[in-house]
């Protein structure tokens, strides 16, 4: 049982061990363009993870619409987040509705949007139109606008990229970003969009790899600082799931595959990404498993993991 614990806290892409990872409890599946020709070859995807699935999986996607869209295969792109915002509150509820009954149609039940990055540098090379705005206070009324769609289709909004990604100068899919703002000017700014939303009663954040000097004088990515995810945790008061970016990207990757998961598992992470089903992605879950035998930390770790999962499973994937 400790074991499928572990494999709960696991989102993996396709690949060649995913039915294998789902027979022992994998907690869920992410989606990417490379998965989906066509309606119906990716309805025979989904309907054959189900029933490989020994527990109800989460079956997400990053559906933000614009450059990160994943059905793009299949229809014209959507709007970015940030032109279909300043197209008015009007559009932007329509264009997400009509994005999310497309993920239901699928049976998609999680999507890792919106951003709620505040777009200040516009030297950021990886967030720009992801963005509803630069300002703060636009990107509460575009998060206020899709959360009502997100509640009316009970789909699981993900907002990310905790603490903020907007003010980066680098891609932290090839590099760790560095970003120097002090914690008021951070709050003000960055995080504000975050607070907003976790009053609003957002159940998962996701957590950028970021270093924020702030949060660490140590050089360690937000995804892996206890710092960091206790401030989201007590300052903020989050009791959500907390969920890391792709953990292949490079701003993680100097640790080392599983001791960056060990990390991120101490510091208070709840379920990893990792995009491939590959035999590195499984030998991480099957290290943790092994380690939360013998390891008190982290098999409380994983039991307090599993418990906020299973509360977001049965309101939203089960009865």
């Amino acid at each position: 049982m400790l074991r499928d614990k572990v494999f709960q806290m696991f989102i993996t892409g396709t690949g060649k061990n995913l039915d294998y990872e789902l027979a022992n409890g994998l907690g869920g599946v992410i989606f990417f363009t490379r998965d989906i020709d066509s309606e119906s070859q990716f309805t025979e995807l989904i309907n054959n993870i189900k029933s490989v699935a020994k527990y109800p999986p989460f079956l997400s996607i990053d559906q933000e619409g614009g450059r990160v869209e994943r059905t793009e295969n299949l229809h014209p792109r959507f709007k970015s987040p940030k032109d279909a915002f300043e197209s008015g509150e009007e559009f932007l509820t329509t264009q997400t509705g009509v994005m999310l009954d497309e993920l239901l149609k699928y049976g998609i039940n999680m999507n890792f949007a919106p951003c709620l990055d505040v777009n200040s540098n516009p030297d950021n090379p990886i967030i720009g139109e992801r963005a509803f705005s630069d300002s703060p206070e636009d990107v509460i009324k575009g998060f206020d606008i899709v959360q009502r769609v997100y509640k009316e289709k009970k789909i699981i909004p993900v907002v990310k990229h905790f603490p903020g990604h907007g003010d980066a100068d680098k891609d932290s899919h090839k590099e760790l970003p560095q970003i120097n703002l002090g914690l008021p000017e951070f709050e003000k700014t960055h995080i504000y969009p975050f607070k907003h939303a976790i009053e609003k009663g957002v159940e998962a954040v996701m957590v950028a790899h970021l270093y924020c000097t702030c949060f660490d004088d140590e050089v360690i990515p937000t995804s892996l600082s206890k710092n960091c995810i206790d401030y989201l945790r007590k300052t903020l008061g989050f009791n959500g799931v907390v969920i890391s970016d792709d953990m292949f990207m490079k701003g993680v990757a100097k640790y080392g595959m599983t001791q960056a998961c060990v990390m991120g598992i101490k510091a208070g992470i709840n379920l990893f990404i990792y995009r491939d089903a590959s035999d590195e992605t499984l030998n991480v879950i099957e290290d943790i498993a092994r380690l939360a035998e013998t390891d008190d930390e982290i098999r409380n770790c994983v039991e307090a993991s599993y418990s906020k999962i299973s509360d977001l499973k049965k309101k939203y994937l089960i009865g």
